[in-house]
């Protein structure tokens, strides 16, 4: 009986010995599938896209080390590959400053970004007018929709900007939120000239102003005025934004329009007036945009070109049409 029980404990020991050490390999063959997948879904590193090298006649990485966007600079394929598998959308909300644009002018940007904003990728554009009457008709491709929102003015102050953002915030919580993964804010009187690509993706994207891209710094037309909450001071700054283009994540859009709501009330309580681009400036330096796209996505055809712009992704329109 005695070698009988031994011979089955060293069965069963072997036996478990076996599952053990099959166990063990079961976990790093699923580990090792895991990594993988990691390897295979996850978010693109800087260097496997942006290759800063591409363009030494221009600034392509910031001092907090945040990329500039050149054409030559990015891989959109490596982007493309990673976005397209999440099945991503994107929000377009456009501005249409009263008095500013035509009909034409929007149905221009209308058609443009329909051919050029983020082709091949779920887009919603959202448009707040005063009057639903003054949207064109609208023919958008596949992949494409819109959707129209009432404004409502403000009771604390009249300044078109300040209006729009806090319905634009109310609607972004209300609605928006919960349909894209990027949202855009851009003024209408500018035409897409190239592809606005997923280059541009990422958590907060700023537009570097083609007026004052080559200019020295302290010539910036920053809020100088010190009361104001939008102020910068000569020695400080970092480059200037054009208001005309902004995006990012949703929570860091929401951000942006909050914190400019705060700055906005601030000075009207101190009897002051400054612009959204001023109070967007002060946001940016305060808290540094994480990409930014050059003059090239927002160039002004009414300047000579420079040999630094290789290609126009967006045109502004100066001159109102």
């Amino acid at each position: 009986m005695n070698t009988k029980w031994k011979l089955l404990l060293l069965i069963a020991f072997a036996l478990f010995l076996m599952w053990i050490m099959h166990r063990s390999q079961i976990k790093k063959d699923l580990q090792k599938m895991n990594f993988c997948w990691d390897q295979e879904t996850g978010e693109p590193q800087l260097s496997d896209w942006f290759n800063p090298k591409k363009r030494p006649d221009v600034i392509t990485t910031t001092n907090w080390l945040a990329p500039v966007i050149w054409e030559g600079t990015y891989n959109r394929p490596v982007l493309e590959k990673y976005y397209k598998r999440l099945n991503i959308t994107i929000g377009l909300a456009v501005i249409c400053v009263p008095g500013k644009f035509s009909n034409q002018s929007l149905a221009d940007f209308i058609q443009s970004a329909n051919k050029h904003f983020l082709f091949g990728y779920n887009v919603v554009f959202y448009f707040l007018l005063d009057v639903f009457s003054t949207l064109p008709p609208i023919a958008l491709g596949p992949l494409r929709t819109f959707k129209v929102f009432l404004m409502v003015k403000s009771d604390i102050g009249k300044d078109f900007y300040f209006i729009y953002m806090n319905n634009l915030f109310d609607y972004i919580i209300t609605h928006i939120q919960y349909e894209v993964n990027f949202l855009f804010v851009m003024n209408a009187n500018q035409v897409f000239k190239d592809d606005f690509g997923v280059e541009t993706l990422g958590k907060s994207v700023a537009q570097l102003s083609a007026w004052w891209y080559f200019k020295d710094g302290d010539t910036f037309p920053y809020e100088r005025r010190l009361k104001s909450a939008a102020f910068i001071p000569f020695e400080e700054g970092d480059f200037y934004y054009h208001s005309a283009i902004f995006g990012g994540t949703v929570e860091e859009v929401l951000n942006l329009i909050r914190e400019y709501q705060k700055g906005a009330i601030q000075d009207i309580k101190n009897q002051l007036s400054s612009t959204y681009e001023h109070h967007l400036n002060k946001y940016l330096f305060i808290k540094k945009p994480t990409k930014l796209l050059s003059p090239e996505y927002n160039w002004d055809p009414s300047f000579r070109t420079p040999p630094q712009i290789k290609c126009v992704k967006i045109a502004w329109q100066s001159k109102n049409v």
